[in-house]
């Protein structure tokens, strides 16, 4: 997969070193020369491009004609909106990404304007200090949809609802569904006849709304 990166800064270079490691083709842009001689320093000369992300021109240097995902991760807000804009709507790059830097900007970085998925990190962050205030000992291995499913683990707590009780006894969430039991170390099939036990595993996958039902049922009883 080709990878075009607008914004060399922390973001950028972590991104494109993690892509190069596994194995994707990567371009990355900038036009800072401190942020370009550190990148210099850590990555591949030739995956770098001075220039200005939001400039045509540049972006045709980085071959962007060819790219399958355009990420702008640079600190300005508009040079992001304007380089996912131009790779949409003049390009017709396949998959863009962009990161919000100030929340207040959020409502702009819509599909109208060729972002696909925009990261609002302080929204980001806030959600997930909740989510982990909510969901106690959970644990998310992974999410799906955009955040809106994942999957999660949880070993039943001693004094939780639903030690004892079979599956089909138990009031799950309506968007949940257990896909296994670790008992002593042994995969256990979670059918409806299977009765939960005290420090079983749970592994569910559950939409992000109903994770805190999930956990008050396995979790310790108030």
């Amino acid at each position: 997969m080709f990878v075009i990166i607008a914004g060399g800064g922390q973001v950028g270079s972590n991104l494109a070193l993690y892509l190069l490691n596994g194995r994707h083709q990567v371009r990355i842009v900038d036009n800072r020369p401190d942020i370009l001689a550190k990148m210099h320093r850590e990555l591949p000369t030739e995956c770098i491009l001075e220039g200005d992300a939001s400039d045509p021109d540049i972006l045709r240097r980085a071959n962007i004609e060819t790219a399958d995902v355009l990420v702008a991760v640079t600190r300005g807000d508009e040079v992001n909106l304007m380089t996912c804009h131009l790779a949409r709507f003049e390009f017709s790059v396949q998959r863009i990404i962009a990161r919000v830097n100030n929340p207040k900007n959020a409502w702009l970085f819509t599909q109208e304007m060729g972002v696909d998925v925009a990261l609002n990190e302080a929204d980001l962050m806030a959600h997930l200090v909740a989510e982990e205030m909510s969901l106690g000992d959970m644990m998310t291995l992974l999410k799906f949809r955009k955040g809106q499913y994942a999957l999660v683990e949880e070993k039943v707590h001693p004094m939780a609802v639903a030690v004892d009780k079979a599956i089909r006894d138990l009031m799950l969430p309506p968007r949940c569904v257990l896909a296994a039991i670790i008992r002593k170390g042994e995969l256990v099939i979670p059918k409806g006849d299977v009765i939960l036990q005290a420090a079983d595993e749970i592994i569910a996958l559950v939409h992000s709304d109903e994770a805190g039902a999930l956990a008050a049922l396995l979790g310790r009883s108030k």
